[in-house]
């Protein structure tokens, strides 16, 4: 036992550092939040352009440590306990066309991205990056792919950019994705596979489905979460191929073979399949895991000027619009030929 003090100790004295930016990285997000539930605005969105805003915070003083720690740690905790929200009954639900139809939509998507990134100028990392992001799941699936790419000088404005783009994107598909199924005239099951399947963020995916009916809003949520499910194996995947045959990043540090939080995730995901998550625990897990990234992204836009972001370019915007027009067609097609 007199062991024990001493490391709870070191322990303290080696966390104390990190809370004033870890505090700040909350606030920020506690604000984001506030406004988004005011004023009808996504609230990762809010949380990256206020932390953009206040991004002095992160460039020296008490801060910086912590605002890095949420950055990093926090967001990879926040990815990992996503699994929460996965179940096997999920895909039961669904029917083997259609999470066929969802997975190969994940799949082309990627493979997509990747096919035309050299056309818009850009290497395979930002075609990785914004390509999984508008597969999956929007923010959350771009910061988690960030944490297996090789680093350099400009990792963190490619992230700023795709969360910025995608969320953006997601927003727009909210309000006009309705239209369209109203328009071609999908029936309320249909309309949800399409909205799941397309929009990028889990709550403009909800906001749009509930828009139309409870049918497709039920729908439209579970297909969304289908493609959740997607994140721990296309990271893994693309964590293996990195280390394979990816050329060696500039500070010398490969990715991790198989990344702690895609564990979590797998594990999450499993006991929760088996149900020996109690629904009051997974329900608090899918809320922290919700604050853990909001908080991250804050953090993230406390460490990013936008001036660098905006330098990104308009070919970058281009790539992201036309990955989003293709899963668009791609699930669009998909449902009219399953029905």
């Amino acid at each position: 036992m007199a062991k024990t003090f001493p490391s709870l100790g070191r322990l303290r004295a080696q966390g104390q550092p990190l809370l004033p930016g870890i505090a700040v990285s909350a606030l920020v997000a506690i604000t984001a939040q506030f406004l988004a539930d005011h004023y009808a605005t996504p609230a990762m969105l809010l949380a990256l352009l206020l932390g953009i805003a206040v991004n002095f915070l992160g460039e020296e003083g008490v801060n910086v440590d912590g605002i890095a720690f949420s950055a990093k740690s926090l967001l990879r905790l926040g990815v990992a306990l996503l699994g929460v929200r996965i179940s096997v009954d999920l895909m039961a639900d669904l029917g083997p066309q259609l999470i066929g139809l969802v997975v190969l939509g994940v799949l082309a998507t990627i493979g997509f991205g990747l096919a035309i990134a050299r056309i818009f100028g850009h290497r395979w990392r930002f075609a990785l990056l914004t390509a999984g992001s508008v597969a999956i799941c929007g923010a959350s699936a771009a910061m988690a792919i960030s944490a297996i790419l090789p680093k350099d000088d400009r990792s963190e404005e490619r992230l700023i950019f795709t969360v910025l783009g995608v969320t953006v994107l997601s927003t727009i598909a909210m309000v006009l994705y309705p239209i369209l199924v109203n328009t071609i005239g999908l029936d309320e099951r249909q309309g949800g596979v399409f909205l799941g399947g397309t929009i990028h963020d889990v709550a403009q995916v909800v906001g749009a489905g509930f828009s139309i009916s409870e049918t497709t809003g039920d729908t439209a949520t579970l297909v969304k979460l289908i493609r959740v499910s997607m994140l721990a194996p296309v990271v893994l995947i693309a964590s293996l191929l990195i280390r394979s045959f990816a050329e060696a990043p500039a500070d010398g540090k490969q990715p991790p073979l198989l990344p702690g939080f895609v564990l979590g995730f797998l594990l999450l995901a499993t006991l929760n399949s088996f149900h020996l998550i109690p629904v009051v625990l997974a329900d608090f897990l899918s809320q922290a895991s919700r604050w853990l990234l909001l908080t991250a992204i804050a953090a993230v836009g406390m460490k990013t000027h936008l001036k660098q972001v905006l330098d990104v370019g308009g070919r970058a915007i281009a790539l992201i619009v036309i990955e989003t027009v293709f899963i668009a067609g791609f699930i669009l097609a998909g449902v009219k030929l399953v029905g």
